[in-house]
């Protein structure tokens, strides 16, 4: 069965960044668009970033557009977000969907997602 294990969250500063990491078996993960979405406390699930299957092609919104990058290594079965220059509004718990696109968000994530909190 597909399975989706997140990694790589924790408390960090305003202005920092933390690498999140997903491992993926379960599925052919070389032949799947992936994303990454998120849940706010209290707040339903938001698109974050998405990746074609080659990991050449990536689709963010303008919110984390030139702050966060999505990338992958098929060889690995892994996905990763590199988040920069974090918020306080990127506070969340982030899980990684086996999807394409802000539709990404109509799935109910698998895993157990990691949780990213952005505080001074």
């Amino acid at each position: 069965q597909v399975q989706l294990v997140e990694s790589g969250g924790g408390l960090v500063q305003p202005g920092g960044s933390l690498r999140l990491s997903c491992a993926a078996s379960g599925f052919t993960f070389s032949t799947s668009s992936m994303s990454w979405v998120r849940r706010a406390p209290g707040k339903g699930l938001e698109w974050v970033a998405s990746i074609n299957s080659g990991g050449v092609g990536t689709a963010l919104p303008e919110s984390v557009k030139g702050r966060f990058t999505i990338s992958r290594d098929n060889a690995k079965s892994m996905l990763y977000l590199q988040m920069n220059n974090l918020k306080a509004e990127d506070t969340a718990v982030y899980y990684c969907v086996e999807y394409w696109g802000p539709t990404a968000v109509a799935h109910e994530p698998r895993g157990q997602g990691t949780r990213v909190t952005v505080s001074s």
